[in-house]
């Protein structure tokens, strides 16, 4: 409920071994039907834009972080637009692991 349209980070390993911290905006929240696509995000942080172009395959499950804490967790992209993408919220997953 704390979760709100606007600026948050996502954290993937693009290169080598190291974890990095990356801009994305979610752009809208959507009803707890859909089950792997409660929200919408698009990436805003140019190093992972120039770097791979957006989200790509192997990103799924990268953390979204949203004011210090974690909302949820990428699910994947909009074939044609790589740089916006699908995300599921964390109460989602908690209720799906039971």
């Amino acid at each position: 409920q704390e979760i709100h349209t606007g600026r948050a980070t996502i954290l993937a390993t693009v290169g080598g071994s190291d974890t990095q911290e990356y801009a994305v905006e979610i752009v809208r929240l959507y009803g707890g039907d859909q089950p792997t696509r409660n929200l919408l995000l698009r990436v805003t942080d140019e190093r992972l834009l120039g770097t791979t172009g957006g989200i790509v395959q192997g990103m799924s499950g990268s953390p979204i972080i949203q004011n210090g804490k974690l909302v949820g967790a990428v699910t994947h992209v909009l074939v044609n637009q790589p740089d916006t993408g699908y995300g599921i919220l964390i109460e989602n997953m908690l209720d799906a692991a039971g």
